[in-house]
């Protein structure tokens, strides 16, 4: 948990994030490999098809390009939605970062999603400015139904679950593994 890494891929190419050892949350971030200034656009996505994606659901990006950048083709879970409103792979949600947790809790942590997507995007030549909001892998999400604000909750992914999508055109793709696990706590 807590770290951020990036790569390379070519359309057609399938990827699948696996947990290897239990509940754990990510956050993704993708852009056109061709032009980055290309890239996921959550709000479009979610207008689209959903809050909370699974199979056969599309990333979409931002305009004026808007076209699909990957579809999804796995989801061992399947959730749903639950009693509480609650689904998993969320594009509703952000990422966590160093600057609202310590607006919140006048603590500045040393590792987020935004500092490990930061370092992932680095090393596939962008920068921090090309971090965007995320595509919320495996956390269980949802608004509460008298204020509409947004919770998340644990996570029911375990280990050997999975999340796939094939590449529709070639991308960069950042993952980070959140550094608070399953952000149950």
């Amino acid at each position: 948990a807590g770290t951020g890494r990036g790569w390379r891929m070519k359309a057609g190419q399938i990827c699948r994030v696996s947990l290897i050892s239990g509940s754990q949350v990510g956050d993704i971030n993708m852009w056109s490999a061709a032009n980055p200034k290309e890239r996921m656009y959550t709000g479009k996505t979610r207008q689209i098809h959903a809050s909370h994606l699974s199979v056969y659901d599309r990333i979409w990006s931002n305009l004026p390009y808007l076209q699909p950048l990957a579809t999804i083709t796995g989801d061992s879970i399947r959730y749903g939605i639950d009693g509480d409103g609650a689904g998993v792979h969320d594009v509703i949600g952000t990422r966590c970062d160093p600057h609202t947790i310590k607006l919140m809790t006048g603590v500045t942590p040393s590792n987020t999603c935004h500092q490990n997507l930061t370092k992932a995007a680095e090393d596939l030549g962008l920068t921090e400015d090309d971090v965007h909001d995320v595509f919320n892998i495996f956390m269980c999400t949802g608004f509460t139904k008298d204020k509409g604000q947004y919770f998340s909750k644990a996570s029911p992914a375990r280990k050997g679950d999975f999340i796939e999508w094939v590449a529709e055109v070639d991308l960069l793709v950042g993952l980070s593994s959140c550094p608070f696990g399953d952000v149950s706590a």
